[in-house]
């Protein structure tokens, strides 16, 4: 009964999710094995970064975990895994100055970030409300509709953090392949493993995305299938 029609739709998305998996995991063991010439840690790169954006009051703290990495906006800090903060290759040195440039866009009021941020707790909800109005329409066909109605809007939401999420991650990238540069951190033939490992990283925003809408997708073709 959970299914429609549209749950082949689904197909493309989940490889596309695979695939984008598959990517940053070989993309980035390829390029952890790959040190810097300028054999600087990912912490101690990342610390430069602040530095020089006046960010001296950002900590750049040593989580447990594999490409664990992310920034805190709720405590202005870079969290980075023990590969990445110990690490001195071209993938630890991109995901270092990449978490950084989210502390830069904190900083400018970068308009996504500031509205991702602000989205976050409706979207917490939305996405563990949607399902159960889901269930609950099944459960109770007299109100399939309007509680199908109200998953379909729940989960928008979620749509629209996915979609938020893209300029936020490639806006990151760039500031942080632009740092790296401009500091002379790499040089212009490791640049190019950088902007890999990046990019790689990138496609499993864009990868969520496409499963989000589809998945919204699929809602409403659920909920139609009921007017036939």
């Amino acid at each position: 009964m959970f299914f429609s029609p549209f749950d082949i739709f689904m197909i493309p998305a989940l490889i596309i999710t695979i695939w984008s998996q598959w990517r940053l995991r070989s993309t980035y063991a390829r390029y952890a094995e790959v040190e810097a010439t300028s054999h600087l840690t990912g912490a101690e790169v990342a610390r430069e970064i602040l530095d020089r954006e006046g960010l001296q009051n950002v900590p750049v703290e040593e989580v447990e975990g594999r490409l664990s990495d992310h920034y805190d906006p709720r405590t202005r800090s870079v969290h980075l895994s023990s590969g990445i903060y110990h690490g001195a290759s071209l993938a630890a040195l991109g995901v270092a100055a990449h978490e950084c440039g989210h502390a830069i866009q904190h900083k400018a009021a970068y308009a996504p970030l500031h509205l991702r941020m602000a989205i976050i707790p409706i979207t917490n909800f939305a996405s563990g409300a949607a399902p159960l109005l889901v269930i609950g329409g099944f459960l109770v066909p007299t109100a399939f509709k309007t509680l199908l109605d109200l998953a379909i809007l729940l989960f928008t939401v979620a749509v629209l953090f996915q979609l938020i999420t893209l300029p936020v991650e490639y806006n990151a990238s760039s500031r942080a392949k632009e740092r790296l540069s401009t500091m002379g951190v790499v040089t212009s033939g490791e640049a190019g493993g950088v902007k890999k490992v990046l990019s790689a990283a990138a496609l499993t925003y864009v990868a969520a995305l496409a499963v989000a809408v589809f998945q919204l997708l699929r809602l409403i073709a659920i909920r139609n299938s009921r007017d036939d």
